[in-house]
């Protein structure tokens, strides 16, 4: 016991001020370090955390845990969201297609028509890369089904391309409604030959 007291009295000096021990040869620029012992608190903190982590890691990996794993966890929240949304569509009435002639849906209509339709059918609907829509020849049918159903759907092989995902089908159904009640029967300044089947 006495050579061990003389070891640890060796491996600390005592601080004539403050009483308290001071670690051997650990001085720099005149400031010595105090051989202080860590607050017990901290200690356990420090044991908990360690052991948190040990019983984290062996259910993430050896176990596998569902509440851990975030693919399992995106998995599980996108089902929530599609159920969801299957369930909304359920309650959800019907969307019917039918002609459209109140000035709110034909100007919401004029607005799609301008912003997006005039690229390929002129502002005018004359048609440049698209048909004339302004005659009474039609591609694919002349009714407002057939209309939405095109925009709907769209016509690859011919550049018209499906807005479905871009259009809510209430601005489809706009947009059709503009087509046949304010343009067609118009007179463009620059129509496009005639295409597809005459309608009466």
């Amino acid at each position: 016991m006495t050579t061990d007291n003389q070891n640890n009295k060796e491996s600390y000096e005592i601080d004539t001020l403050t009483n308290q021990r001071l670690i051997k040869d650990h001085e720099y620029d005149g400031i010595k370090e105090l051989d202080n012992e860590l607050p017990p608190w901290w200690k356990w903190l420090f044991i908990i955390t360690i052991a948190f982590a040990a019983v984290y890691l062996i259910r993430l990996w050896v176990f596998r845990a569902d509440d851990l794993m975030q693919s399992k966890e995106y998995q599980s929240e996108m089902a929530d969201v599609l159920a969801k949304k299957e369930a909304t569509n359920a309650n959800a009435a019907p969307f019917e297609v039918t002609l459209l002639t109140d000035e709110a849906s034909l100007a919401d209509g004029k607005e799609t028509w301008t912003k997006i339709c005039s690229v390929c059918h002129l502002l005018d609907g004359g048609g440049l890369v698209g048909p004339n829509m302004t005659d009474n020849y039609w591609i694919h049918g002349n009714t407002v089904n057939d209309l939405f159903n095109t925009v709907t759907n769209g016509v690859i092989e011919k550049g018209m391309i499906s807005y479905k995902d871009q259009l809510s089908e209430k601005q489809r159904l706009d947009v059709v409604s503009y087509i046949l009640v304010d343009l067609h029967g118009t007179t463009p300044a620059n129509p496009k030959a005639p295409q597809g089947e005459l309608y009466e």
